[in-house]
């Protein structure tokens, strides 16, 4: 019986070493009995590093791999992110918007506030529900210097540099995890009887053995569409926006404050990401090159960044918006780009690895015989997720008023809706998404407040039974003056997100 206890990672970036760190973390006690996780990397491709934003997850990721929070902010330039907020996506109007925030409406698991609050409809869905767009709004932070790494007052997550980030994981997986790093070209994948990949050669004389590769290598999936053959799936007709153009943008003031979400700005044929970190902004213009030309999407990414933009250079990245149709094929998984890409709009490319990641390494087969088993669960659960963000992501889009341009038009054509968020929209009509449903499974990626967020942020309208609302006025009486208290609470003690951040870099968080 093969043992499994040699796992390979063919390339590295986000995907391989945050892969490398969740197993080799995972499996430490292990190591002293032959297991080993080698991580092979070119020392001639150039990390990506489209998407600078991340979820809450990665806190309990880092913290598992044995993390310092404060070495994590002080190395990769991250900043804390908060949610989202989307600009001129409902009606294109200047003045128009809505946050997605991270914490979940107050009370969220005893009442469906959504009801009550499309009865009085007095402020916006986010401000009734959760203090955190107001939070945003007054540029603070999510914590002070003095609450413990890793935990908040508000939920949280991370902007980051995706550069610096690798490198730091680099260093941690090497150093603290024992994973062993090979800097080399592979310039043969050889293949066993059975289809399996047995080793790599690389350009350099060597021949690396393994019992499970992990496929980290970008959209030039090596292993799984260059060995294993497995075909990719388009999602182009759903989700139109093929290319990125991206952007460094420094502050023209040191002491400028930090954006503690991600701003989301809507365009002609597209939309903008503006994401800020201690020592400069990221900003990009995500676009469909079938509604607008790349000239004319350049000018509005530099006329959204103003005189700033000027003597900046522009990168162009192609997004082929789809995934695999199989992710582990015999012994070779994909991860990151290599299984997959969606346009960045709501941070899911770390997620879905940090998600695959953690099946691998808490479900990795104890030997050959069982890992077709394992595969056909992962590959399950992993398309229905691809499944889901795509879904999530084409909701934004298909809930738009704007009818200025035909890309805006376009998307909200019933063929280029999927069938199960049509069916979902029609049931939207009468009820809300909440606990309890569909959304309250493991293999969800995004919760029901997510849902209800986006839905109320940009003005759908759902027809609740008054009786419905009646039965439990008093309840969401008491949620929401219980939301009015911790609002007015943290907005009186939170710090200025530079502040804090300026803090982090010259003392330390709390350790755990």
């Amino acid at each position: 019986m093969d043992k499994v206890d040699s796992i390979v990672i063919v390339g590295g970036g986000t995907a391989g070493w945050l892969t490398a760190g969740v197993i080799a973390a995972r499996h430490q006690g292990r190591r002293p009995h032959g297991f080993s996780v080698t991580l092979v990397e070119s020392p001639n491709v150039p990390i990506i590093g489209v998407g600078e934003g991340t979820w809450p997850t990665l806190r309990s990721t880092l913290r598992k791999i044995g993390v310092s929070e404060t070495d994590f902010f002080r190395e990769c330039d991250a900043a804390f992110k908060q949610g989202a907020r989307f600009n001129r996506w409902t009606t294109g109007e200047a003045d128009e918007g809505y946050y997605h925030p991270l914490m979940l409406p107050q009370g969220f698991a005893r009442l469906n506030l959504v009801p009550h609050w499309l009865e009085n409809g007095d402020e916006s869905f986010c401000d009734a529900v959760t203090p955190q767009g107001r939070i945003c709004d007054q540029g603070l932070a999510p914590k002070t210097i003095a609450t413990p790494e890793y935990e908040g007052l508000a939920n949280y997550a991370y902007h980051l540099d995706a550069g610096k980030f690798s490198k730091f994981l680099t260093k941690h997986c090497v150093e603290k995890l024992g994973v062993r790093h090979v800097l080399a070209d592979v310039s043969e994948v050889v293949q066993a009887p059975n289809g399996d990949v047995a080793c790599l050669k690389t350009a350099d004389g060597q021949a690396i053995d393994g019992d499970l590769f992990i496929d980290c290598t970008g959209f030039k999936a090596l292993l799984i569409e260059g060995a294993m053959k497995v075909p990719f799936r388009d999602c182009n007709d759903v989700l139109f926006c093929d290319t990125a153009l991206a952007v460094q943008v420094p502050y023209a003031d040191p002491s400028d404050p930090v954006a503690s979400h991600t701003i989301s700005t809507a365009q002609s044929a597209g939309w903008i990401w503006d994401i800020g970190l201690p020592t400069r902004r990221g900003v990009g213009h995500v676009f469909s090159s079938s509604h607008v030309d790349a000239d004319h999407a350049e000018r509005e990414l530099r006329d959204y960044i103003g005189p700033a933009a000027r003597d900046l250079t522009v990168r162009r990245i192609p997004i082929r918006s789809g995934h695999r149709e199989t992710f582990w094929k015999g012994n070779v998984v994909a991860v990151g780009l290599a299984a997959g890409f969606l346009e960045p709009l709501e941070a899911s490319a770390i997620v879905l690895i940090e998600l695959s990641a953690k099946i691998i390494a808490e479900q990795l087969p104890p030997n050959r015989d069982v890992m077709d088993v394992i595969a056909r669960r992962f590959n399950d659960t992993t398309a229905y997720r691809w499944g889901r963000i795509i879904d999530f992501l084409k909701l934004h889009y298909t809930l738009t008023k704007r009818t200025d341009t035909d890309f805006w038009r376009d998307n909200t054509r019933a063929e280029t809706i999927p069938d199960r968020l049509q069916g979902l929209m029609e049931l939207w009509k009468y009820q809300t998404p909440w606990l309890h449903d569909e959304f309250d499974r493991a293999e969800e990626v995004f919760p029901a407040a997510s849902y209800q967020y986006v839905l109320y942020g940009m003005g759908y309208r759902t027809d609740v039974p008054p009786g419905d609302v009646a039965a439990e006025r008093e309840l969401a009486q008491r949620v929401r003056r219980e939301n009015d208290a911790l609002t007015a609470r943290l907005l009186a003690g939170l710090p200025g997100h530079r502040d804090l951040l300026s803090k982090i870099s010259q003392h330390a968080m709390m350790p755990v």
